[in-house]
């Protein structure tokens, strides 16, 4: 990295000094045991040793159910918000420092427990003292979490109502069944009397306890279905020209410079507007992909802003995918920590050749193909008609794979749409009436029959790539028909890399490959024990991430292999980001409901009513 790299940045970073995050984190502790306190008195009959039992005497007789339903709802809310408060979330301390005086009554009114009350006003007090500190955003919001809420709260609610109804056996008449006291509690989380029965007035604690656990159930899953969306980050047509005005001067810089301009992240640019990073918020992770845009030397303003983003919601920040250049900058800027996520291939085509015995698998497998009857297309965006741009668009839906769009750092999102007229376009057809040998000419169409016996024609397999600045192309996807031949991917990635020069294209990134170098290394002679355990389970991974698979297409290709890492604040956060990352790529989803669902955005104005169809790389992802 060049030594005249800005230091401004660090000089204001250790001026401000280290927010202190100890003192929110601790309150979040007190306030998961004040919740677990006010769960516990309204659910245990015996939590307390009362000394005030000629007071509860003179109380109405109806007061006690009611402050047991009240200490048992406020209990969770307060578990609840725990969790924001330990993000700093400003709402989360409104709605805790309102709570806790309640708490504490309905402690006193139902356990008469004095200490109870301390406890809570206990915690009241540095929460005032210290309001200060709780100062973060709120989240983008999404319907998502009124799915996650009710699916959690009822699993929870349904747990501790079943507690709450086996506490009091004493009193139970009879002996019900596990299966007649789950039918209480289901009966009376939506107000009606179950089949269970206690003798005295356990029955009004127990249904009011259920009843309070039934609406806060209903209440915050109908709250997060239907309150206002602040819609997630997207890239706006403004965001997106400046982008694609640094990557026209800086996009060499990174092969997954282009993916930056994907219209589901957003953007932050530095102070000079001459460097940017591009991000996607999942479960409270902040996540970067790939290295800064634009100009290393703006590179620590846009990091500087992105990091200031981040603290002001009080998420989690985090890279994905950088190279090592970038995981230097990152690292030195931040002080985050970097980890070593994989190695990314990269091809040179002047260097690339079918020939000699290392290639001898893949020259094989074409020259196989070829004589199938199979023949391929090399082409610009741009060259293609829009009926060819749109059944290949269909045809890529189509042979997706899976349920979902996969894909966020390393792929586009899209394909065909004319701002992305430089990116190529390799498609393999099968060729019907044509001599074996006669075909395998790439970007030719001699000898061609159309075949029109699928809906896409003779079409089998599309490769899609994006500009790696001006000489270069990144991977975007690869689909192919599963009725067609294997090695489709394999034919049009020699196809690609043999046209290359046409389109003044000397390097050619293709799939990332996760944990290369441990795999790599494990199955050599002489890995120790640590080595082969953990290529073993990255083996076993594979059967649902492609790990050991993507290693080995990669290395058909004899490629270099280029680092990438993530950078991360600690280590403590890597399972959260690994899962937050999972969620982006795709790899981890649960589709919602209809009336949950976000209403898909309209095209832009200039896709000119072209719809935009999520084309994610699983091989990249």
């Amino acid at each position: 990295m060049s030594s005249g790299v800005p230091e401004h940045s660090r000089v204001r970073r250790i001026l401000r000094g280290p927010r202190p995050e100890a003192v929110p984190a601790l309150i979040a502790r007190a306030c998961t045991l004040v919740g677990v306190l006010d769960i516990a008195a309204g659910v245990f009959p015996r939590f307390r040793h009362s000394r005030m039992h000629r007071m509860a005497e003179v109380l109405p007789g109806s007061l006690g159910p009611f402050a047991a339903a009240m200490s048992l709802s406020v209990g969770i809310l307060l578990l609840l918000l725990a969790h924001g408060l330990r993000r700093r979330k400003r709402r989360a301390w409104r709605s805790a420092t309102a709570l806790l005086p309640v708490g504490a009554v309905a402690e006193y009114v139902y356990r008469h427990s004095v200490i109870g009350v301390l406890i809570a006003l206990a915690l009241l007090l540095p929460l005032v003292l210290h309001r200060g500190q709780f100062d973060a955003l709120p989240d983008p919001r999404s319907r998502w979490r009124a799915l996650a809420n009710f699916v959690l709260m009822g699993a929870g609610s349904l747990g501790l109502g079943l507690i709450i109804v086996s506490v009091h056996r004493h009193r139970m008449v009879g002996n019900p069944s596990l299966s007649a006291r789950i039918e209480h509690v289901l009966y009376g989380m939506f107000g009606v009397e179950g089949p269970v029965d206690y003798t005295g007035n356990t029955s009004w604690t127990v249904a009011f306890s259920l009843g309070a656990l039934g609406l806060l159930t209903a209440v915050t899953t109908v709250y997060l279905a239907f309150r206002p969306e602040h819609p997630a980050a997207r890239l706006t047509e403004e965001d997106e020209v400046r982008l694609r005005a640094l990557l026209e001067k800086h996009g060499g810089r990174d092969s997954l410079g282009h993916f930056a301009l994907r219209r589901d992240k957003a953007v932050v640019f530095s102070p000079s507007g001459k460097a940017a990073v591009t991000y996607r918020v999942v479960s409270g992770v902040m996540l970067a992909s790939g290295d800064p845009i634009g100009d290393v030397e703006a590179w620590p303003g846009a990091i500087e802003r992105f990091m200031d983003e981040a603290r002001a919601h009080s998420w989690t920040p985090a890279v994905m995918g950088c190279s090592e250049t970038g995981g230097e900058v990152w690292t030195r800027e931040t002080g985050l920590d970097a980890l070593e996520l994989g190695d990314e291939a990269v091809v040179d085509v002047a260097d690339f050749s079918l020939s000699g015995r290392a290639m001898r698998n893949v020259r094989q497998m074409v020259k196989r193909i070829e004589r199938a009857g199979y023949e391929t297309r090399v082409r610009r965006v741009r060259d293609l008609g829009e009926g060819e741009l749109e059944r290949i668009r269909r045809a890529a839906e189509d042979w997706r794979g899976t349920d979902t769009e996969r894909g966020f750092s390393m792929a586009l999102g899209r394909i065909g749409d004319p701002t992305d007229g430089d990116c190529l376009i390799a498609t393999a057809h099968r060729v019907d009436g044509v001599a074996p040998g006669a075909s395998g000419r790439a970007g030719t169409g001699e000898g061609r029959a159309e075949a029109e016996a699928g809906p896409y024609g003779d079409l089998k397999a599309v490769l899609h790539f994006v500009p790696w600045g001006t000489d270069g192309v990144s991977l975007d996807l690869m689909r192919r028909d599963r009725s067609a031949d294997p090695g489709m991917n394999e034919l049009l990635i020699v196809a690609a890399l043999r046209a290359a020069p046409k389109f003044g294209i000397e390097r050619v990134s293709l799939n990332f490959a996760m944990f290369r170098s441990a795999l790599a290394r494990g199955e050599k002679i002489g890995a120790g024990p640590v080595l082969r355990a953990w290529r073993g389970l990255l083996v076993f991974l594979s059967r649902w991430f492609q790990i050991e698979s993507l290693y080995k297409f990669n290395a058909k290709f004899q490629p270099r292999w280029e680092p990438r890492f993530v950078v991360y604040a600690s280590s403590r956060d890597l399972p959260r980001i690994g899962l937050a990352a999972m969620q982006a790529e795709g790899f981890v989803n649960l589709p919602l409901p209809r009336f949950l669902r976000r209403p898909a955005p309209a095209p832009r104005p200039s896709s000119h009513g072209a719809a935009e169809h999520g084309m994610s790389a699983t091989s990249r992802a």
